[in-house]
């Protein structure tokens, strides 16, 4: 891919034709717009889109890498375009962005690791391909020598009446920990077959620190994490990076086993792992120490550094303190250069990050292009942001979710776009979490108005609603989800858009693959931002502002934010 100047490319985000893709119809009149938010929506440009995406997927900013000069270049860019938009600047001291500071810990291939029997000879763990772990305290090296208990899930939820860790203590120990949560198909109990946070990986190492543990592993089995152990290795093998402000507890050894790993440490504790597995998820599960100990001596590379979410505003007509605002968010960050050669079938070792996540920038900025010019100003205000650091634990937006440049409570909705495919018009889209917010039937009638089918989550059990950036508003109260396409597409068999993803999914996720072509067709990008634009009018202009659910795990949240001066 040839470079571009960066006048250049800012030159063709702001002039490419609108002829360059199909263009979608305006919403019908049913929608109940005015007709100055349906001709806003009709300006938004699929080639301004792809304008953006060619820009931000290009070599000049080598992968856009948290903390890195090309993620500074992409910073620096998303700013200079909500300027040109004429948005007010929302970040620290006047300015677009909001830096966060970072520390990035990698684990050198020095580190040591061991089970310890009460009798016999240590057992070895290789880096990698046994086990991987990470330091989270920042500090150069760590060293430990601590019991293990096995704690099931690792869970303390009081509103499911399951706590893993009733009766023992782990304060100084290590807690062996399954992946995932108990299983149930009733609704009522950890929300049946769909994942709540209770599953996720990052609650457990988080909530094994708030128990006083200085270590944790998490056993690793394919069915229950929903992916394999060569996306955790690969996921570990890099620099882990965590909030330098980030005040929570930390381990000095947050680690994966493999299951097989852990099939030995619990046979030679005199346990047999498929008997225990299955009592974890029953209630009758209690914690208890085994007879062997875990031992690390854990070297890490550190680095300290800053990065920038990138945020903007537009006023609402509304006058005095701000409700019922809406947000719109999207990463810009992606994974950088590798230091590795390039992979099979890759010419080089730049993840370009097209699709993910310069789509959902391009969307994001389009929507500000579209919000800025529109003859009808929103209610309230309309924030913008584009958040770093989601590809090292969604640490960008959970500074911005903790830092938010107005009360929490005065949030309407987070929408958040992530990866969308480059593959024409959906028939359909996806929503999941929507369904848990007060606004969803608002969500049902506008996406029927615009021709989309809503299609559920096809994989509940895989978490996925905990793994992108709406998740970090979510955790403070704000009603939260991502749009993206269905898998049914105009012109196209029920199952293309199936294997559009497999083939993604396959050769191009994650990988320097992942690039900006001229054969991508952004209309799908273009149909998705209409959408966010008409649902976030629908959010600002209701009579009350959005809630959860009854009973969500996150409506707590919200009654706090809306208690918080």
């Amino acid at each position: 891919m040839k470079s571009l100047t960066f006048a250049a490319a800012c030159l063709a985000a702001a002039t490419l034709s609108v002829n360059a893709f199909a263009q979608t119809p305006p919403p019908p009149a049913d929608a109940g717009l005015p007709p100055e938010i349906v001709a806003a929506a009709q300006s938004i440009d699929a080639a301004r889109i792809s304008a953006h995406v060619k820009f931000l997927a290009d070599d000049l900013l080598e992968g856009r890498g948290t903390g890195t000069r090309g993620g500074d270049i992409a910073a620096q860019y998303i700013a200079a375009q909500f300027a040109l938009a004429g948005l007010k600047p929302a970040g620290d001291n006047g300015g677009y962005l909001q830096k966060v500071r970072f520390v990035g810990t990698h684990t050198e291939p020095e580190s040591k690791f061991a089970f310890l029997p009460p009798n016999g000879q240590p057992i070895a763990l290789r880096l990698a391909d046994d086990i991987v772990s990470g330091n989270e305290t920042g500090s150069d090296a760590a060293d430990v020598e601590a019991p293990i208990v096995f704690v099931g899930h690792g869970i303390d939820a009081p509103e499911y009446q399951w706590d893993d860790y009733k009766g023992v203590d782990v304060k100084g120990k290590v807690v062996l920990i399954v992946v995932n949560e108990p299983a149930s198909d009733d609704p009522k109990f950890f929300t049946g077959s769909a994942m709540t946070y209770y599953g996720r990986w990052t609650y457990k190492f988080e909530e094994a620190a708030r128990k006083g543990a200085i270590g944790a592993l998490i056993i690793h089995k394919t069915e229950l994490a929903s992916y394999p152990w060569d996306v955790v290795r690969s996921s570990w093998s890099g620099e882990q990076v965590f909030l330098a402000d980030d005040k929570r507890p930390k381990l000095q050894a947050a680690s994966w086993i493999q299951l097989e790993v852990a099939r030995l440490l619990l046979t030679a504790s005199g346990k047999n792992l498929d008997d225990l597995l299955k009592l974890a998820d029953t209630r009758d599960f209690k914690a208890f120490e085994l007879p062997v100990k875990f031992q690390a001596h854990i070297v890490s590379k550190v680095r300290r550094f800053e990065s920038s979410n990138v945020v903007a505003m537009l006023p609402g007509s509304d006058k005095g303190a701000p409700k019922q605002a809406v947000l719109y968010t999207a990463h810009y960050d992606h994974l950088g250069i590798t230091p590795d050669a390039p992979g099979p079938g890759q010419t080089d070792r730049i993840y370009n990050g097209a699709v993910d996540n310069g789509t959902g920038c391009g969307i994001l900025l389009e929507l500000a292009h579209a919000w800025s010019e529109s003859k009808q100003p929103p209610p309230h205000p309309i924030y913008f942001a584009s958040v770093t650091a989601e590809e090292k634990g969604l640490l960008g937006s959970k500074y911005l979710g903790e830092h938010l440049p107005l009360p929490a409570s005065a949030v309407a909705i987070d929408l958040n776009y992530d990866a969308v495919p480059p593959i024409g018009e959906p028939e359909s889209v996806e929503v999941s979490g929507a369904e848990r917010t007060s606004f969803y039937p608002t969500v049902e009638r506008i996406s029927k108005s615009m021709g989309f089918a809503i299609e559920a989550d096809a994989t509940p059990s895989a978490g996925h609603y905990y793994r992108s950036d709406h998740f970090s508003f979510a955790r403070v109260g704000v009603p939260a989800f991502s749009i993206n396409t269905g898998l049914k597409f105009v012109g196209h068999p029920a199952d293309w858009g199936a294997a559009q993803q497999k083939d993604y999914t396959t050769n191009r996720y994650h990988r320097p693959g992942d690039e900006w072509t001229p054969e991508q067709n952004y209309s799908s990008n273009a149909k998705l931002a209409r959408l966010g634009l008409i649902l976030g009018w629908n959010a600002s202009s209701a009579a009350d502002t959005v809630g959860w659910q009854p009973g969500d795990e996150f409506a707590a949240a919200r009654a706090r934010s809306e208690k918080s001066p």
